[in-house]
């Protein structure tokens, strides 16, 4: 059985979830340090595939954007629910 675009980036946001809804400064942390390692990976593999072809099928390529977009949109979504207003942020 092949995991899909969709179904890997539901697995995705469900973990971040669950890591934020248990730790908010750890979710937040790990959302944040996924996000910046996943678009490093993302960017330099395509600027490397277009600098010279590679026989990696295109379903890396959708992998890598679910590994980026799992931790932004459990961000947002959690930034918006929470007003901004994080409570590790009041000391």
């Amino acid at each position: 059985m092949r995991l899909g675009f969709i179904e890997a980036l539901l697995i995705q946001l469900l973990v971040y979830s669950l890591l934020y809804m248990a730790d908010s400064y750890v979710g937040f942390l790990i959302c944040l340090v996924a996000l910046f390692i996943g678009a490093a990976i993302f960017i330099l593999s395509v600027v490397f595939e277009l600098i010279e072809r590679s026989k990696v099928p295109k379903a890396y390529f959708k992998y890598l954007l679910s590994a980026v977009l799992a931790p932004l949109i459990v961000l947002i979504i959690f930034s918006m629910v929470m007003e901004g207003s994080f409570e590790w942020m009041k000391g």
